[in-house]
């Protein structure tokens, strides 16, 4: 099966509001701009399905899903833009920052 990266979503600055500029798209030949500077901060929180990357969003207009009813991952970290990299202030202190349990991910694909 095809994987897809979600466009409808993407990461985004955070400052005074909670999703604000810069937008961080997860997939390439996207329309972002811009340079990262210093002290901004900012998340990436990739979406990656089986199948379509189109979503559907529900009536209650928050929940989204899957448009082929497929199966979708997503994870988010924020990170913080320093004067020599970055820091991810999502990380926990003696915790890797993507944890893998075999149980979680070994599960049966329903057809």
């Amino acid at each position: 099966q095809d994987f897809s990266v979600v466009k409808a979503y993407c990461g985004h600055g955070v400052g005074f509001v909670m999703h604000g500029a810069p937008d961080i798209p997860h997939y390439a030949k996207n329309k972002a701009v811009g340079i990262m500077k210093p002290g901004m901060i900012f998340t990436i929180e990739p979406m990656i399905n089986v199948g379509t990357w189109r979503d559907q969003v529900w009536p209650d207009n928050w929940t989204s899903v899957t448009r082929d009813g497929l199966r979708s991952a997503q994870f988010e970290h924020t990170f913080l833009v320093t004067e020599t990299g970055y820091e991810i202030l999502t990380a926990r202190e003696n915790e890797p920052v993507m944890e893998w349990s075999q149980a979680k991910v070994q599960r049966p694909i329903m057809t």
